[in-house]
């Protein structure tokens, strides 16, 4: 038979099992915001891990992580590592958002500045910034795809075909069953993408190389320029590349909006220590992989391109392929539906119901997620298909996920505050967020950077010292500040977090 039947077969029978598992979520779905987007705060620990390490990891680790891995060495794993020992906030800030969500019934994180700080705009801007800044994370998901698609079937499926096929399965388990079926696809899909990687490690060391112990050796004699120090990462490059990594996890909405799930505070350190292992996992895998690449098929033009390539390698059997292009396939899904999710959900409840209030009522919030879930996925799709390589492959995956991660960090300042600074207040957090962004996009958008610092470092820096100043010098809501901190100072001890 031919190779397109492979491939094609292999789609088909990944589409059906998710289906199947996001309508037998369905049958659980209730009514109303926090039911339709965050499964009314019920997902057990083992759900609520699987969904936030298939939400976090994505198609940049299995083609981004292992394109920077081929072209700048171990320097790579530091900066994913980063990521994961930015885990720590998670677990100093996660009980914070789980206690004040449930209290507040906070449905984002913007809805959590708005009222912390009494103020609309402060919620509008955050999410005005996450609906620009996700744009470019999403397209990632999509580009890693179109990529992975092409490569693995010698060009039977386009690239375009390929981010086609993404965006559409998105939008249908995002609107099955919200979060309950993108959460329970999840739990499905972050198995397949785990199993699948660590086989494909497997196959290339022990048929590339016949063993660990070679595969090592046969680094460090013929790639031991990346493998001394950062390998070809210079400082700023590094720093640049990891700032916004180190804030990611609560930075990032899609992944805030995990921190309100879990059902009790034995399920949220579920959710932490199971993501710990997974990450931990993945991020070694990808890595490795990335270096087996560089071994194998030196001088690649497009460093993207080094997942696909290996797996059109004869020591990777055909249906190993097929096996492992529906794992980082559904790594990829994963955090385009939650995007999705998370996204729609700050459209109508941060900007909607901000601007109308009570002429939109709760099942008129849901009704409209729902019709904007596809608008925006047909956003992410133009922009990726923009940036893939219809007008040449002009960007690689890597830089592109963090240039966006670097526009989100921009709340972080204002985030901070609202648990810990009483004297933070509603101008400081607008104009930290609006004038650290402006110069996250210029730099961005033009190129520069100045002293060699990249353009997150430099909003970062702006932000907070606009968040700090301009909170001096304005007036604090000193009663919801007492109220806010003072719960939380309240509960914590009451809950057994650590």
């Amino acid at each position: 038979m031919s190779e397109n039947f492979y491939v094609w077969s292999a789609l088909f029978i990944y589409v059906v099992l998710g289906v199947v598992v996001a309508v037998i979520a369905k049958k659980n779905l209730g009514h109303g915001m926090n039911e339709f987007f965050l499964a009314n705060r019920q997902l057990g620990g083992f759900v609520s891990a699987l969904t936030y390490a298939a939400t976090s990891y994505s198609a940049f680790m299995m083609v981004g992580l292992t394109g920077l891995t081929y072209k700048l060495g171990v320097g790579a794993l530091g900066f994913e590592l980063t990521y994961l020992c930015g885990l720590a906030l998670v677990v100093f800030f996660g009980p914070r958002f789980w206690l004040v969500g449930r209290r507040f019934d906070y449905l984002t994180h913007a809805q959590l500045l708005s009222d912390r700080y009494e103020s609309k705009a402060v919620g509008i801007v955050a999410a005005l910034l996450c609906l620009i800044f996700l744009i470019p994370y999403a397209a990632v998901q999509l580009m890693g795809i179109g990529y992975l698609l092409s490569g693995v079937s010698k060009g039977a499926v386009s690239v375009l075909a390929g981010m086609l096929i993404a965006t559409l399965l998105a939008i249908i388990w995002s609107n099955i069953a919200g979060l309950r079926s993108v959460a329970w696809t999840d739990a499905f899909q972050s198995i397949i993408m785990l199993a699948t990687s660590i086989v494909a490690l497997c196959f290339l060391v022990y048929k590339g190389f016949g063993g660990f112990r070679i595969f090592f050796n046969e680094m460090e004699r013929k790639i031991p320029h990346l493998l001394a120090g950062a390998g070809l990462f210079k400082f700023n490059v590094f720093f640049g590349l990891a700032l916004p990594w180190l804030f990611f996890s609560i930075s990032n909405p899609q992944v805030t909006q995990r921190l309100f799930v879990p059902k009790s505070v034995c399920a949220f350190k579920q959710m932490i220590g199971g993501f710990l292992i997974f990450g931990f996992i993945y991020t070694m895998v990808s890595i490795l992989w990335g270096f087996g690449a560089r071994l194998l098929i030196p001088g690649l033009e497009n460093p993207d391109f080094a997942t696909p390539s290996l797996l059109s390698l004869p020591i990777i059997p055909r249906m190993i392929a097929l096996f492992i292009m529906v794992g980082i396939l559904s790594a990829a899904i994963t955090t385009i539906d939650s995007i999705l999710l998370t996204l729609s959900s700050m459209f109508v409840r941060d900007l909607l119901k901000v601007t109308f209030g009570k002429n939109v009522s709760e099942d008129m919030e849901v009704k409209i997620g729902k019709l904007i879930i596809p608008l925006l996925a047909a956003i992410f799709f133009i922009f990726a298909y923009w940036a893939t390589g219809q007008t040449g492959l002009a960007f690689m995956i890597a830089p592109l996920a963090t240039a966006s991660s670097a526009g989100l960090m921009m709340v972080v300042p204002s985030l901070v505050g609202a648990f810990f600074w009483k004297r933070g207040t509603a101008a400081g957090a607008l104009t930290s967020m609006i004038f650290g962004s402006v110069v996250v996009w210029i730099l961005q958008s033009t190129g520069r950077t100045p002293l060699g610092f990249w353009p997150g470092v430099w909003g970062m820096i702006v932000c907070l010292i606009l968040y700090v100043g301009i909170s001096l010098l304005t007036r604090a809501p000193e009663k919801k500040a007492d109220d806010f901190i003072g719960y939380l100072k309240k509960e914590l001890p009451k809950h057994r977090f650590l």
